[in-house]
């Protein structure tokens, strides 16, 4: 990842076109065109072999020839050319270059990007539109119309999107910060682009049209980063396997499952949006109301029952709440309205209303203190034209401060009467639909959007199962397998390693014939459900591999027999190992559920969950990415219930969801510890009297291969490694360990203890407790790019926090910004040293390459410790600060 490249990519202030033509039909003529007419204000030069001037402007018959060294070249020569012209420039000292050209092979992408790095040149593309920049007047695109500057960026991989996307903005007189065509995304990708685009001030939200994406742990980072401070949207391809194989041609990479994706933008507080329908209505509303919603209960004032209720129906089945009116506030309305004397939400003032009705009415709730959203819905009148009501809303919210105003939405139905309303609207900042169902789909987009927000900052409760789990001895087991070159185990061999997390299976005997089989039935007691052992038949119940309930031996011994003669029939090639046999649970009343472990490709494991049954594939549960904390556990269960997967059966005894979260960190704290596993089927999973039973086990083994430039887990999990016991100068033990989300409420009392001067020293200047969302923030960090070491110790029963050291590392790892702070009652213990040395030991480990910070001249202690652990002390006269760097790698 690289900020910085991206920085200069994007402010270029030259540019050369290479492959300019005049000939209409070519990308070079339209490429000139769009940089003349853009108002690009620095030397474009265009390179031509055919042409010496190209659009009344000199051409240059090669590279080496230009008149000095562009910031940026736009190659728009064909796909042959490539590796030459990169290398020529790269030998020029040119840095940054667009490729237009599409229908690279995999060996074509991967020469090319062989070539881009040994001449130093990053790439755009191949296979896109190019690249604008409105506000510097940049169109170094072949795009057919032109952006204009607003607070949206938009980056996509479909140079067709990129298009649409353009002439439909361009109606709606929205305009892009940035409008980036990333094409195949052989160098320059989304992350990259994400933690640029995240930190720049001109860009208030981030639309993304996805085909694939390469490396998973990458962009979630960066996304995660992003999404704290903005809105991003993602629009993602290949929801069905057709359109997956569709995406994989179009720009490459591996495809994984769709319900994938969706845990990807849900855990990275992102919203999705399924099409192109809806990525236009959520720009439009984001394009206006780029703030988080409030609340999510929404109002809806309109002139015709039937749209108030077509608005409520898609409000509801989409999951959203109406707010409910205050008997204040519908007393006001029924004065207001002489047809109605029982006013509710929507409120409806029917179709005769006259212009004055709707602004009485909407004044009511505009001051109305529930209304925290609004929609208002009209119909066309012959009373006034739409566009009289429209200007009507706009006078009104003018009379009432942004700040204090309700977010406000209107739908205009019609097209010729309701097109000047609209457009109205859309003049003075508000978002307008042509129907109600686009209109409250929009809203639900910010409400989607605010729900993912809300994952972000979710405190977890704190989970004591640590003692159910024996990582070691699992690793041993699952060694012993692997040395014997098992890549399969079932039920009574997979238990040897689920005992050590706490996962409870149900006593499973083994037998290698019928006659054992019997004889293994009669030690079990009956009944007893009997099933096959084979590798090689994935779901045994759906081809007669699994029975239950048998009764006696010599059943057991005949259904043996013609279980083995079936499968041989069925799968004559099938490895049968043999039997297992498991005396028969009490289903009665029991829940029955389905855990599973699946490796997908560029996001490695992912966990499924979902009702007992013969297939669990992906469609059919509820999905999330490891790691789990019980709050993430707890949203994984929901998505369950939501998506239908997980029903509430109607039993005398309902799952206990917070037991059910602890199994599921659990299972996920395998996924970590387990690198060698690579799959885990539990099916079913019996639920009762708050404990889970597994009745059937099966575990994927094979030895993993770190790849170089691949982690295994698409989000880092918590660094256990660097957890380690301490001594204070006090003589008393403490630990060192990076902090966790579960901690917040530990952070928040840390903070409260702190002095009025300490804080004052850490925060320069005298600031409120922290809230919620800001400890959260503190306390749910992306181990991947920053990182708090905290010591902490047991006091009075329960862990206290003594001191912390935070280091924010840029994405590219040339610096991390440190910080430090120790409770006051606690300073003179050597606190700083051991937090100061964590932090220093983590950088160097990352390769960062210097670590900096900044404190006030009073903090002699933050200076000296400084200076004691090698840092250059300099001193800011014009800012009044001390400046301390370290240079580390």
């Amino acid at each position: 990842m690289s900020v910085k490249r991206i920085s200069q990519f994007f402010n270029p202030s030259s540019v050369a076109v290479i492959g300019a033509s005049n000939s209409p039909n070519r990308a070079g003529f339209v490429v000139m065109r769009n940089l003349l007419q853009g108002g690009f204000k620095g030397p474009i030069m265009p390179v031509s072999l055919n042409h010496s001037a190209v659009h009344g402007v000199l051409a240059y018959p090669s590279i080496a020839s230009l008149p000095k060294v562009p910031d940026l070249a736009v190659i728009c020569t064909n796909k042959n050319t490539l590796k030459d012209i990169i290398k020529e420039l790269g030998e020029l000292g040119c840095k940054h270059a667009v490729i237009i050209a599409a229908g690279l092979n995999p060996d074509q992408k991967q020469h090319l990007k062989d070539a881009a790095q040994a001449a130093n040149v990053s790439l755009l593309g191949p296979n896109c539109l190019g690249l604008l920049i409105p506000h510097i007047g940049l169109n170094a695109s072949f795009s057919h119309t032109v952006a204009s500057s607003g607070k949206l960026a938009f980056v996509s991989q479909s140079a067709a999107v990129c298009s649409t996307i353009l002439d439909w903005a361009k109606n709606k007189e929205i305009g892009f910060s940035y409008f980036v065509s990333v094409g195949d995304c052989i160098d320059i990708n989304f992350d990259e682009l994400l933690d640029f685009l995240g930190r720049d001030a001109k860009t208030k939200a981030i639309l993304l049209y996805i085909d694939n994406i390469e490396d998973i742990r990458s962009f979630i980072s960066a996304a995660r980063a992003a999404a704290f401070s903005k809105p991003v949207i993602a629009i993602k391809t290949g929801k069905t396997s057709a359109g997956a194989l569709a995406a994989e041609i179009h720009t490459g990479g591996k495809q994984s499952s769709d319900a994938v994706y969706d845990a990807l933008f849900q855990r990275a507080g992102m919203l999705r949006v399924n099409d192109l329908r809806e990525l236009f209505a959520a720009t439009q509303t984001l394009a206006m109301h780029p703030k988080l919603l409030k609340v999510e209960q929404l109002t809806i004032l309109t002139n015709g029952g039937g749209p108030g209720v077509m608005a409520v129906d898609t409000l509801l089945q989409s999951s959203g709440k109406l707010a409910e009116l205050s008997d204040e506030t519908r007393s006001a309305l029924n004065r207001m309205i002489p047809q109605s004397e029982m006013t509710s939400n929507p409120v409806d003032i029917f179709g005769d209303s006259a212009p004055r009705r709707y602004q009485q009415a909407l004044e009511i709730l505009l001051q109305a203190k529930e209304v925290k959203n609004l929609l208002i819905i009209h119909t066309p009148s012959a009373l006034a034209p739409s566009e009289d009501y429209a200007e009507i809303i706009v006078e009104t919210l003018q009379k009432i401060p942004k700040m204090a105003r309700p977010y406000v939405m209107t739908n205009f139905m019609g097209e010729d009467a309701a097109y000047a309303a609209r457009k109205v609207c859309a003049n003075n900042a508000i978002p307008t639909y042509r129907t109600p169902e686009g209109a409250v789909g929009a809203f639900m987009h910010l409400v989607s959007y605010r729900r993912n927000q809300k994952h972000l900052t979710q405190t977890p409760e704190s989970n004591t199962d640590d003692a159910k789990i024996n990582k070691e001895a699992a690793r041993a087991v699952v060694n012993e397998f692997l040395a014997e070159e098992q890549s399969y185990l079932s039920t009574h061999e997979a238990s040897q390693i689920l005992t050590h997390y706490g996962i409870d299976c149900i006593q499973t005997e083994v037998a290698y014939t019928p006659t054992e089989a019997k004889e293994h039935a009669i030690e079990l007691g009956f009944p007893v459900a009997l099933k096959l052992i084979s590798p090689s038949i994935p779901s045994k119940s759906e081809v007669g591999g699994v029975v239950l309930n048998l009764n006696d031996a010599q059943e057991v011994e005949q259904t043996a027999f013609a279980m083995l003669l079936r499968i041989k029939n069925t799968y004559p090639d099938a490895h049968i190992e043999g039997f297992s046999l498991q005396k028969m649970a009490p289903r009665a009343g029991a829940n029955e559920l389905r855990i599973a472990i699946k490796t997908e490709p560029n996001f490695g494991p992912v966990i499924l969950l979902g009702e007992a049954g013969t297939g669990l594939e992906f469609g059919q549960a509820a999905v999330a990415l490891p790691p789990l904390n019980m709050n993430l556990a707890k949203y994984l269960i929901a998505a369950a219930h939501d998506k239908g997967v997980l029903k509430d059966r109607v039993l005398p005894e309902k799952v206990d969801k917070y037991r059910l979260c602890a199994l599921l960190t659990r299972i996920s704290q395998l996924v970590i510890d387990q690198p060698d596993i690579t799959s885990v089927e539990l099916n079913p999973i019996l639920a009762s009297n708050g404990q889970f039973l597994v009745l059937d086990a099966t575990i994927g083994l094979s030895r993993y291969k770190a790849k170089a430039n691949r982690k295994r887990l698409c989000i880092r999990p918590y660094p256990i490694e660097l957890v380690k016991d301490v001594t204070l100068k006090n003589n008393t033990q403490a630990q060192l360990r990076p902090i966790k989300p579960e901690d917040e409420q530990a952070h928040l009392e840390f903070d409260q203890s702190l002095t009025k001067e300490d804080r004052y020293k850490r925060f320069f200047g005298e600031l409120p407790q922290f809230n919620h969302d800001q400890l959260a923030k503190m306390t749910q960090i992306d181990y991947d790019r920053e990182m708090a070491f905290i010591v902490s110790q047991e006091q009075n029963g329960s862990a206290c926090t003594l001191g912390v050291s935070r280091v924010l590392m840029d994405p590219d790892k040339q610096e991390a910004e440190f910080a430090i702070v120790v409770r006051s009652d606690c300073q003179g213990l050597g606190l700083g040293t051991i937090l100061m040395n964590a932090a220093i030991e983590h950088c160097k480990n990352q390769g960062v390459k210097q670590i900096a910070g900044i404190t006030l001249p009073e903090n002699t202690g933050m200076i000296e410790l400084a200076r004691k652990l090698g840092f250059k002390i300099t001193r800011d006269f014009e800012e009044g600060s001390i400046n301390m760097v370290l240079q580390l790698n």
